[in-house]
């Protein structure tokens, strides 16, 4: 199974948010439905990056990094 790294971006404020996922075109969907407390002020968003891991342990420190910029 392969592992995610998403960026998206709100269309209302242009501010980014980064995440984990297995799937990322459905957790997406989940941010743009308001199932996420955190980024549900700020729908719609788009998704503007996608990078794929072959290990959950890889995809998290991945996550990390770029959690940090």
């Amino acid at each position: 199974m392969p592992f995610y790294i998403y960026i998206i971006q709100s269309d209302l404020d242009r501010s980014y948010y980064k995440g984990f996922s297995t799937d990322p075109l459905q957790r997406l969907a989940q941010h743009n439905d308001k199932q996420s407390s955190y980024t549900s002020q700020k729908v719609p968003w788009q998704l503007m990056h996608v990078e794929i891991y072959t290990t959950k342990r890889e995809a998290l420190i991945r996550e990390k990094a770029i959690k940090k910029y």
